[in-house]
């Protein structure tokens, strides 16, 4: 933030009748998040159940919108703080940063969805040049007093006047050099003045003003420091990341200060009431004695574990493990708790539904079921899609030869392997140019949050699992190992010796396990995770050596299959894709893309379909490609015996089964100058620049060909309805759908449908056989949707196919724009995400839903899907289950994705039905 000579918070701001823009911590509840933020909401919650939480309130995030809306904070709000500071104040018996008995406050930010580190806090507000003096009497230690002192300048100079956190950080690094000491705890009382008046002199150079001695002026100033850091950069960066909304806000809390820094019988510590790794139940945490809270989570010093707090001061280790249990039973959930310990008394400062990895969440969620904290619906809710996608990727290889270097905390599971990098701006470089990279640090801070999303892993020597990189490592679902100390990290030179001497240098490939903490040299092998194992059926829940996360995943699918309405069919498009896919639950198969059949040894027969002179050429090509398209039909009929398969005939242009134009302009040309034989490749040539289209993805193609090029979709259907009747006579169960691509107008269906009905009539009278071959069409133009009433009429079923849906109306050519100016967009928050990744709702979206209504009225027994990639994105399932889809249909890797969102969809819905 650039420096800011106003000290008032408001003064003429914005007027805005009767509203309330401070609440004392009595007066909320954890229900008022969007109000009074996270944190405040929670500091509330605490106070109501009498837990001990240091006076304070909150300034609600209405009067931060205001602020970012107006530039200025409304009128009513520096009345407001007034009113409550005078309260805090006769109920702490101290007034804001008077001389002789000082009250301090801390000013941090706490948005409706937890965002670690992403925002600004300052601690020790009230501190001065003559307030100093009196918390050193006040507390009856000086060097407390001069240590809580530079931190506050430390802080507001760098959140406040905007001053480069590096200065303070080599001035610190000076003083502890001179005094030849390691770490600040063992700078004196003297040593920390003298630093203060270095702190000071940086301010006054940096920011072109002192450092202010009101403590008013601090606070105001430090409030809308936190106001001004909800549009700071590396917010909104974690805004998009994790797709919360911009136009939230941040509340403001101000709380009374309590010390950790006050000797050895003080301290800080963050706690969880399970591990937030494994989800197993414990004492979880990290606990730092003679410490502020930010030093815990910068990581800058090594933490002890929490259960080394019974050993240090057994009565508050006692009394936290009993608001622990207090927490976790009133929030059914897991909890992560910030807490200081002042001279031997406990205060909690911050509790949170805590972050957690991907196998925490399946193994919280079922454990939580059988202690009747919460039933199977809400289990669902506990769980996500996403997680799921993150437990199917590949793990390490244990009995691969490895050279462990190292080992740290398993702050993240996951196997990483990538290319080491110091900085962020060097991850987000390599990144993009194709590089996967760890991002090694000797621990992280908000600044590296670009490099953080870029990397694979991130790797750092200090902090533990409440360290910033740890929770936010969490929060994206990014490997991470902390905390591992034997590694030198050195930054400036960009390397890393690990024990031994051997050197790490930039580029050099390296691999991390976020589930052991183990670090390795160059590139580890990897395995099928358990949970695909699952799947597959070859790891059993239930059995005596199942994989406990297993069970727990066995067990929340098995909810999602109870509660979910839509269906989940597969894209596959061979008899393998269609085993693979059942046995990972698939109910049919949504999309099966004949054009992929013609492809191999049958290109030949395709090209001398396509160079076919006369009808007798062109017939003869047809009948040599429909025994080979029976059998691929007869095999996918087998592999998905009574489950639907939806067969899409033929899409893609014709000159997609021709040579490369440039190639073939090579090879005749260099024919020709040696007068070498050359008619079939002229031909061919001839075939290729008669196709060629300026935009093949609007031309010649879908039920287009079928109507241009006689016998095609005939012999397919042709091909269909004997491998049916074959089936049949085996006594199989075939449930064919054929599907007609890329209509845009009924009437091309009703011409395509009259030649389909009369070939499976005849199919029907030669194998004495009745087939039940329901006829349908992709709904893939922006026309097909607004005419989707008329197109009805004629076709039995609609797939939407997205991909192609939301190319035309976007008017995107995907496999160009991706590459080009996507990434721009989504930096700039045009894009939340990309619109191939997750459906538009707004246009695309809109377009299904009206379809589907209209369909519907002309046909109300129409079935309904997709088949675009959308089918297996997870917030994609939840917007086609509100608009009465009857399936989805993805690759087969993403339908146990597919079938957890849909039943957490019903569950959702339902709930939304009973309130």
């Amino acid at each position: 933030m650039s420096e800011n000579k106003d000290p008032q918070v408001a003064g003429s701001g914005k007027s805005v009748e009767g509203v309330k823009f401070v609440y004392d911590f009595t007066e909320g509840n954890k229900d008022l998040k969007e109000l009074l933020g996270g944190k405040g909401a929670n500091l509330a919650e605490m106070t109501n159940l009498g837990l001990p939480v240091p006076p304070g309130f909150t300034i609600t995030t209405e009067a931060c919108k205001v602020y970012l809306d107006s530039g200025e904070a409304p009128a009513a709000l520096r009345d407001e703080v007034s009113a409550h500071l005078d309260a805090l104040e006769q109920k702490m018996g101290k007034k804001l940063g008077q001389a002789d008995n000082p009250l301090l406050v801390s000013v941090r930010s706490g948005a409706k969805f937890s965002m670690p580190g992403m925002m600004d806090t300052v601690l020790n507000i009230g501190l001065s040049d003559k307030s100093v003096q009196g918390l050193a009497k006040q507390a009856g230690d000086e060097r407390f007093a001069w240590d809580s002192y530079r931190r506050l300048i430390q802080m507001f100079g760098k959140t406040v006047l905007g001053v480069d956190g590096d200065l303070f950080e080599e001035a610190l690094e000076k003083a502890k050099e001179a005094k030849k000491v390691a770490v600040d705890t063992e700078l004196e009382a003297a040593d920390l003045k003298k630093l203060v008046t270095s702190f000071k002199k940086i301010v006054k150079k940096e920011a072109g003003r002192d450092f202010p001695q009101d403590p008013r002026e601090q606070m105001d100033l430090a409030i809308k420091a936190v106001f001004d850091s909800w549009n700071g950069d590396r917010a909104k960066l974690y805004r998009r990341q994790e797709r919360i909304p911009h136009d939230l806000g941040t509340a403001v809390n101000v709380c009374s200060m309590v010390f950790g820094n006050l000797g050895p019988d003080s301290g800080t510590g963050v706690a969880f009431t399970r591990d937030p790794a494994s989800g197993h139940q414990g004492v979880y945490g990290d606990y730092l004695q003679n410490a502020q809270g930010e030093d815990v989570v910068a990581g800058i010093r090594n933490t002890v574990p929490l259960a080394e707090l019974e050993r240090i001061d057994k009565k508050s280790y006692d009394q936290l493990m009993q608001i622990m249990e207090t927490l976790e039973n009133h929030y059914k959930d897991l909890c992560d708790i910030e807490f200081t310990i002042e001279r031997g008394q406990l205060w909690m400062l911050q509790t949170r539904v805590g972050k957690r990895t991907a196998g925490a969440a399946f193994r919280i969620a079922t454990q939580l079921v059988d202690q009747g904290l919460i039933d199977e619906a809400e289990a669902l809710q506990r769980v996500t899609g996403a997680q799921l996608a993150q437990l199917m990727f590949p793990r390490f290889d244990e009995s691969a030869k490895v050279e462990q270097v190292g080992r740290g905390i398993a702050a993240s599971p996951g196997a990483a392997v990538g290319k080491a990098v110091f900085d962020s701006y060097t991850a987000v470089k390599w990144s993009r140019s194709g590089e996967q990279v760890i991002l090694i640090r000797r621990e992280t801070n908000p600044d590296d949050l670009d490099g953080m999303i870029a990397a694979e892993g991130i790797l750092t020597s200090r902090g533990g699992k409440t360290s910033h990189a740890a929770v936010v490592a969490r929060g994206m679902g990014k490997t991470c190992v902390c905390g591992a100390e034997e590694l030198e990290v050195d930054t400036k030179r960009r390397r890393m010796t690990v024990p031994g001497g051997h050197v790490v240098e930039e580029g050099d490939l390296i691999s991390i396990d976020g589930s052991t903490g183990k670090v390795y040299l160059g590139e580890v092998p990897v395995v099928p995770s358990p949970v695909v194992e699952y799947f597959e059926g070859r790891m059993h829940a239930g059995a005596d050596d199942a994989d406990e996360l297993v069970e727990a995943v066995h067990r929340i699918m098995a909810f999602a299959d109870r509660k979910r309405r839509l269906r989940v069919r597969a894209n596959a498009d061979n008899a393998e894709d269609a085993l693979r896919a059942r046995r990972f639950g698939a109910q049919g198969i949504g999309l099966c893309r004949t054009e992929h059949m013609f492809l191999g040894d049958r290109r030949e027969l395709v090209e001398r379909l396509i160079l076919a002179d006369t009808q007798a050429e062109r017939e003869e090509s047809l009948k040599e490609l429909l025994p080979l398209q029976k059998q691929d039909f007869v095999e996918l009929f087998e592999a998905m015996d009574g489950l639907p398969v939806t067969i899409r005939l033929l899409d893609p242009p014709l000159h997609e089964f021709l040579p490369d134009i440039t190639e073939l302009s090579v090879r005749v040309a260099l024919a020709e100058s040696r007068q070498e034989p050359h008619e079939n490749e002229l031909r061919l040539l001839q075939a290729v620049h008669r196709l060629h289209e300026q935009n093949p993805m609007l031309g010649l193609r879908g039920v287009r060909l079928g109507l241009v090029i006689p016998g095609l979709f005939t012999m397919q259907v042709r091909a269909i309805a004997e491998a049916a009747a074959e089936r049949k006579a085996a006594k199989g169960d075939p449930r064919a759908e054929i599907m007609i691509p890329l209509v845009g107008t009924v009437q091309e269906l009703e011409i395509v449908r009259d030649q389909a009905d009369t070939v499976i009539a005849e199919v029907e009278a030669a194998s004495g056989t009745e087939l039940k071959l329901a006829i349908g069409t992709m709904i893939e133009l922006p026309r097909a949707a607004l005419t989707a009433g008329q197109i009805a009429e004629a076709a039995e079923f609609f797939s939407f196919g997205t991909n192609d849906l939301t190319q035309t109306v976007w008017g995107f050519s995907r496999d160009d724009v991706e590459a080009s100016f996507f990434t721009a967009y989504l930096e700039k928050g045009i894009f939340g995400v990309s619109p191939f990744e997750t459906i538009d709702k707004d246009g695309v979206g809109s377009l299904v839903a009206a379809a589907a209504k209209a369909g519907r009225e002309t046909r109300p027994d129409l079935k309904l899907g997709v088949c675009g990639e959308h089918g297996g994105d997870p917030e994609s399932v939840h917007f086609f289950h509100e608009v009465g889809l009857d399936y989805v249909s993805c690759s087969p890797f993403r339908i146990p994705v597919a079938r957890l969102e849909a039943g957490r969809a019903a569950s959702q819905s339902a709930g939304s039905d009973h309130r």
